[in-house]
């Protein structure tokens, strides 16, 4: 449905454009919201939304409802300050980091600005929802969150206040949460198409949220903050933080016996690749950390590939590379540093891929001195294999094994199962069928609506401005008057006005600028199809149509118009 069936003039419209582009603007959607008049700085990481920004912003949330109540799920809304409490109750006041916006009230009371509610949704159904046959409920809202971001950065991409859809399960089995759970990756895989955006859903990191199983949708484009992989043949894809592969490894040079090479001032994979005339993912890349418990570790991943900072953590904890004078203090040699002679108190852990190769060449421990030929457990032992490296562009699938292919994306929403996480920590406890106290299994859905406002925007423009999908556009026709007074005047103010009766959005152009301007504006601003009036056209008793995605424009009849209109309009999705 419309939001309105008033025809908005552009005289009115408060939408003051630009003409150059923002200095701080880096990305498309920065640069031509701001520029269209559709957001205006406030401050770093908070904008206020214009008119035009905010239709296509309620657009996007009824979409998001749509979808939402259509899966079962019911909305509310919850205060966005919360008790401190909560957050020590489920252990995140510490462990969220400082991102969280903390203050306290004049009772001096520590409180929240919410970035999101688990630890108030779960405290509002404790002691509500008693019984398993209360369940399995899904509960969601749509507010502004904050987040203290250290560098606000990229428009909507990166703010600390933003407007979300957050949602949250409850359900008594596993199998009951995995219904929910599939109920809403279908719904936002809904909420994208209907959205107008390309994206993926891929396996991703569960992050500060926590929970075992997450999916994210990214939407593809170039100015994405996530780089991903994914699999054209079987579908597979996910986020270089949380993809896994066996990737398939060169046997170092040599006849498989130890030697040890000199190797004066090659202390980095590509000159020791060059030195041997190997390929680098035939020698093994040494790195050297400090675990979040003292424990001094290397990890050695294949010489092409980098150590996967988020798997690192989970496997670490907080960790840092060794400096300098921590790689002194326990024996080891910066650019020379290798599995065999590893010095005593040294904890190896090897990339999974690395398993099966018995020919490495690697550090010697010693410098200006690499091994060839080095065997794990002829010459050394290693104390943990695990996965640890970051897949990338044209490592197997691990699905098909069919090459990957890499892409950057923005994410735009994301599950999660959450299990207990919370309501164990946060003693949230309904009686099961025998009548025993079990921790709620729950699950975490977000969408980020003004997130996903910029992303549409990055996937739709060119050199001229927004191209917005008829879905969630702030107006679906702009009809434009080439002359300022007189018939062609009164026909689009008729035309626009008929357009509005028939259930379609428009705004007329009816300032007095030259045209050049009127084109360029309604251009910059992207409303789908464009009407345009004027005295040659009326001649011939046509219109002039453009449809803004394609560019082409062909003449219609001047007493079809409406009718044409009306009816493409009502065909496509909003």
């Amino acid at each position: 449905m419309s939001l309105t069936n008033r025809v908005m003039k552009m005289s009115n419209l408060y939408a003051p454009t630009l003409k150059e582009d923002p200095a701080e603007a880096e990305l498309a959607s920065h640069r031509l919201l701001l520029r269209a008049g559709m957001i205006r700085k406030q401050a770093a990481g908070l904008y206020s939304y214009l008119p035009l920004a905010w239709r296509s912003l309620r657009k996007i949330e009824d979409i998001v409802r749509d979808e939402m109540d259509a899966a079962g799920a019911q909305e509310l809304l919850m205060p966005i300050l919360t008790d401190a409490e909560l957050w020590r109750d489920s252990g995140r006041w510490d462990a969220y980091g400082p991102e969280l916006m903390r203050l306290h009230d004049r009772h001096d009371r520590d409180f929240v600005l919410g970035p999101t509610h688990e630890e108030t949704v779960t405290s509002l159904i404790t002691n509500e929802l008693r019984s398993y046959k209360q369940l399995p409920v899904n509960l969601y809202q749509i507010q502004d969150k904050f987040r203290d971001e250290m560098r606000p950065r990229f428009g909507l991409m990166r703010g600390r206040e933003f407007i979300m859809k957050d949602g949250y399960s409850f359900n008594a089995t596993q199998e009951s949460l995995q219904e929910t759970y599939d109920a809403m990756k279908q719904a936002y895989a809904n909420i994208c198409e209907r959205c107008g955006l390309h994206a993926l859903p891929v396996v991703a990191d569960s992050g500060q949220i926590g929970g075992d199983t997450s999916v994210e949708f990214m939407a593809l484009a170039d100015a994405g903050e996530a780089a991903l992989v994914y699999c054209d043949e079987c579908g597979f894809a996910a986020d270089e933080e949380a993809a896994a592969t066996t990737v398939p490894v060169t046997e170092g040079p040599g006849d498989g016996t130890l030697q040890k090479v000199h190797t004066p001032g090659l202390g980095t994979i590509e000159a020791v690749a060059a030195f041997f005339g190997f390929p680098e993912n035939g020698t093994r890349k040494s790195l050297a950390l400090i675990a979040e418990d003292g424990t001094p570790v290397v990890c050695i991943v294949p010489g092409d590939h980098e150590l996967n900072e988020v798997k690192a953590e989970h496997l670490f904890g907080a960790y840092h590379m060794m400096t300098d004078e921590e790689l002194e203090a326990n024996g080891l040699f910066k650019g020379f540093i290798g599995p065999v002679n590893l010095p005593a108190g040294i904890r190896l852990v090897v990339d999974e891929s690395l398993r099966e190769s018995k020919k490495w060449a690697c550090g010697a421990n010693e410098v200006d001195y690499h091994f060839t030929g080095a065997c794990p457990d002829r010459d050394f032992e290693v104390d943990e294999w695990a996965d640890l490296v970051t897949v990338k562009a044209g490592d197997p699938c691990p699905h098909c094994g069919r090459p990957l292919s890499g892409a950057r994306g923005i994410e735009v929403s994301q599950v999660f199962q959450l299990g207990t996480k919370y309501s164990a920590a946060m003693g949230a406890t309904f009686a099961d069928e025998n009548g025993e106290e079990k921790p709620f299994l729950m699950g975490c859905y977000g969408v980020g609506v003004s997130r996903t406002l910029a992303a549409i925007v990055e996937q739709h423009n060119d050199e001229n401005g927004i191209i917005w999908p008829v879905s969630v556009a702030p107006y679906e026709v702009s009809v434009i008057a080439l002359d300022k007074k007189g018939e062609a005047f009164e026909e689009a103010a008729r035309i626009a006005d008929e357009l509005a009766a028939a259930g379609v959005e428009v705004v007329f152009d009816d300032r007095a600028e030259r045209p050049g301007v009127k084109f360029a504006d309604n251009d910059l601003m992207g409303f789908p199809y464009q009407v345009i009036v004027g005295k040659r056209g009326l001649a011939n008793g046509t219109v002039e149509f453009k449809d803004r995605a394609t560019g082409e424009r062909e003449d219609i009849a001047l007493d079809t118009v409406v009718a044409q209109l009306a009816e493409r309009i009502a065909g496509e999705c909003r």
